[in-house]
């Protein structure tokens, strides 16, 4: 019987990877050939929603094909990003989603109909923002101290609203009951618009949202804005302290907003939207829309989003599980 030589074997291979290169190539060259729909899996309205609108009016013109907004809010972010993880890997559906679904509810949840690690395929780190601790008028603070010594004071008196449970707005103000010893009713709405509007009609106290939902209301006195999230104060809300300088260091809670795909879909269509992404996230008029609606832009590869996810399953689990947090809580 005959047998290659080592070069020739070599050869064949290398030719073989070559094809398949040209072939992946190919396919992503060829993509999209008809709109792509990008799932959101919260209401018209909530702040990845809003971060979606504004990607998609450059990221369509780039790649040659509209890019269409598919809300399908439900459970906690769930509903819509099991969808994705449940849809065709043909790279004509991609999800943007936040936090919760993506990593928090893995924990929160004792079963999840997908999992975000296995089932989807991490695209970029689109954005982060800082959330925004505000307080309604009638609650009588004007400062982090204040809040803090209202909700000592009166434990249970007090509620506070988050775009739903596990959410990074629920999850920030449980670190801070847990930190102060203090407690306040947690209330859960479908969007940071809703949670917004309950405040507005007295139905919460407070609630640390995205600034795109509470800060046109702070400006209009109807909000008191008390503090950010971040670790550091924002570039983009500079006279707003950070729980930090109000004596609370070990408090970062940070809505981040990524883009994932069904599990199968094909690396170079997943390279090439990255990409794209990431060239849109640079161009200095989708900044500066960005800027308006409080988003910081990021544009991750693929590897660094999942590595960041995995960083925050490792930050965040322990303070679920120390808290006894459960999803109707």
């Amino acid at each position: 019987m005959h047998t290659p030589s080592a070069p020739r074997t070599w050869m064949r291979r290398a030719a073989l990877a070559l094809c398949a290169a040209l072939a992946t190539a190919a396919v992503a060259q060829d993509w999209p050939q008809r709109p792509v729909r990008i799932v959101v899996p919260f209401a018209a309205g909530s702040s990845p929603d809003i971060l979606a609108r504004i990607v998609n009016d450059r990221l369509g013109p780039l790649l040659g094909q509209p890019l269409v907004v598919d809300n399908k809010p439900g459970a906690g972010g769930n509903t819509g990003t099991d969808l994705v993880a449940k849809a065709a890997p043909d790279g004509q559906t991609f999800l943007l989603s936040v936090n919760a679904p993506l990593v928090y509810n893995t924990v929160l949840f004792k079963r999840l109909p997908y999992d975000p690690f296995t089932d989807l395929v991490p695209v970029s780190l689109a954005a982060t923002t800082p959330n925004v601790c505000v307080a309604t008028p009638g609650m009588g603070v004007a400062s982090v101290k204040d809040w803090l010594a209202a909700l000592r004071r009166n434990p249970g008196q007090y509620n506070f609203a988050s775009t739903g449970n596990g959410s990074i707005a629920h999850l920030g103000v449980e670190l801070v009951k847990l930190r102060t010893q203090s407690f306040a009713v947690h209330i859960p709405y479908a969007s940071s618009a809703q949670a917004a509007t309950a405040m507005l009609q007295g139905d919460v106290h407070f609630a640390c949202l995205p600034p795109v939902s509470v800060m046109p209301q702070v400006q209009a006195g109807k909000l008191v804005a008390l503090a950010v999230t971040s670790a550091e104060r924002s570039a983009l809300l500079p006279e707003l302290p950070t729980l930090r300088e109000a004596g609370l260091p070990d408090i970062q809670a940070v809505p981040w907003f990524a883009y994932m795909a069904p599990k199968g879909t094909p690396a170079a269509i997943v390279q090439r939207m990255g990409q794209a992404i990431a060239e849109v996230l640079k161009e200095p008029e989708t900044r500066r829309r960005l800027a308006s609606a409080y988003f910081d832009p990021v544009g991750s590869t693929p590897q660094e989003l999942a590595d960041f996810m995995l960083k925050e399953l490792r930050l965040w689990r322990p303070v679920i599980e120390r808290a006894g947090l459960k999803p109707s809580d």
